[in-house]
């Protein structure tokens, strides 16, 4: 039975009107495309990270963190250390770059150091991964809003997106980033409230959580185990060696080459700012990883360890472990508790949402677009930077219907999706970086050749054609391969030269 009372409908109603008001007041005016998407570069660092943490901090998060836990341990954390890793070197690394050249788009050192056509090459991947990647969020955001009201998925996808698209629409990046700030703070505290009601309920308390963890080893956040062969460092469970590795080129790559993250870092107004906050960021999220994924384990503690595929909500069985922590909210939770961590879920949904709409039109304007005579007049820049940003809205919305019959945990299947270009993505910034030999030729066939490897990587374990690999090793291997082909180009033409 559903514990969802009249006051948690109208906290999360109070809450979805609150956000979209308070994200169009804190707005500002804007007068050009450089105001809608970089907010005049005024933004404070503190604001720039927290908006930065809000914006990975998805509904996966949220839901699909405790259900990892449930079914397994702590390992995930040694991918959240390579986190913080890989954003120390892009704020050495990267970051200097952009503020040196006064970037718009993380796509813009591509076309100044290779040319227009990998600039707009790189962007149209960028708007295919995210379409796919968030739609997996946004459907993850539907569960537990289908548990509470009864509605279907189209409907459920349909509230959240349009009420985020009403102030990412009219205030643009600035709305997006204080409503993070705020947002990041609602979903912290609908977490730790859940947290508490978890542990009143736990006849023994922490004792009862010790007790159900320690035989699992649920607690285990290092695993030294060296694997059984080669091939198993990059098919088996998350290790130590992939957790740092793969979780650092994957930072890499999300922080330094992917627009989402990057346009929130070229806000700030300096590069030191820009560096603080991306550092900083790295060191909360770390912390976030911990407080969900021991929700997890509380939860397993709670329902004695059974196996998630046992348990009920409405009479049916659960399918997948990102519903476990959704039915405990909807059925554990006192009144006016529910409301808040609902309303925290919706938060940690909504502040990815924005954050995608609006930097999915920038890459459409500014990388696309920009220069065509249609955007010549800083008014016409806003109207079809609007424009953008509902026509990418409704596309996300739509994507997110894809994935209703996707089993395995959400923030898993995301994370791959994702590093499908992050590999090659991050390839060709680094070989613009380190290969100076490297002309576009080299880029485009290298990245091309990258994204197609990693997509039979993706697809081929579906049909049981060779191992699934690891999610912590795609973005390394994608590296691999860009360096690999580009350095055979360039070996290739010395060689005709020759």
């Amino acid at each position: 039975m559903i514990n969802f009372s009249g006051l948690d409908y109208l906290i999360v109603v109070v809450y979805l009107i609150a956000v979209a008001f308070f994200g169009i007041y804190t707005s500002g005016r804007q007068t050009s495309a450089t105001d809608y998407f970089l907010g005049s570069k005024s933004i404070p660092w503190w604001a720039a990270c927290f908006s930065v943490v809000a914006t990975e901090t998805s509904t996966l998060t949220f839901i699909s963190i405790p259900g990892l836990a449930y079914t397994s341990n702590m390992n995930f954390l040694q991918l959240a250390m390579g986190f913080i890793i890989g954003r120390i070197i892009v704020a050495v690394i990267f970051i200097p770059r952009y503020y040196s050249g006064n970037m718009e788009t993380a796509y813009q050192y591509l076309g100044t150091r290779f040319g227009s056509s990998m600039r707009k090459y790189a962007s149209v991947t960028f708007i295919l991964l995210r379409i796919f990647a968030d739609g997996v969020r946004l459907f993850t955001t539907a569960i537990p809003i289908k548990f509470i009201t009864g509605l279907g998925y189209p409907e459920c996808i349909l509230i959240v997106g349009v009420i985020t698209l009403v102030y990412s629409y009219i205030g643009g990046i600035k709305a997006v980033i204080w409503t993070d700030f705020i947002q990041m703070f609602i979903y912290l505290a609908g977490a730790v409230a859940s947290m508490f009601v978890i542990y009143q309920l736990l006849p023994g308390g922490w004792t009862d959580v010790v007790s159900f963890a320690e035989p699992g080893n649920k607690f285990q956040i290092l695993n030294f185990k060296l694997p059984e062969n080669f091939w198993n460092m990059f098919t088996g469970n998350y290790g130590l060696i992939g957790g740092l590795i793969g979780g650092a080129f994957l930072a890499m790559a999300s922080h330094g080459t992917d627009q989402l993250i990057v346009q929130r870092l070229l806000t700030c107004k300096d590069k030191k700012s820009s560096q603080k906050a991306v550092v900083i960021s790295g060191v909360i999220v770390f912390f976030q990883f911990a407080l969900f994924l021991i929700i997890g384990i509380m939860l397993f503690a709670l329902y004695k360890g059974a196996d998630y595929k046992t348990l009920e909500m409405n009479g049916l069985n659960l399918t997948k472990s990102d519903e476990i922590f959704p039915m405990f909210i909807v059925q554990n939770l006192p009144s006016g508790l529910s409301g808040l961590v609902v309303a925290g879920l919706l938060s940690a949904s909504m502040s990815t949402l924005s954050s995608t709409f609006n930097s999915l039109a920038s890459t459409t304007i500014l990388d696309l677009f920009k220069g065509k005579k249609f955007l010549e007049s800083p008014r016409n820049e806003i109207k079809y930077s609007r424009i953008a940003t509902i026509f990418w809205a409704f596309v996300i919305m739509g994507t997110g219907l894809l994935f209703q019959s996707e089993t395995n945990p959400a923030v898993d299947f995301a994370l791959k999706i994702q590093s499908l270009i992050y590999g090659g993505l991050l390839g060709v910034f680094l070989l613009g970086i380190f290969q100076l030999k490297a002309n576009l030729k080299n880029a485009i066939v290298s990245y091309t050749f990258a994204v197609i490897s990693m997509s039979l990587l993706f697809i081929l374990p579906k049909f049981n054609l060779i191992p699934s690999i690891n999610l912590t090793w795609f973005t390394f291997i994608g590296v691999l391969i860009t360096f690999v082909i580009s350095h055979l180009l360039i070996l290739a033409g010395i060689k005709n030269r020759s």
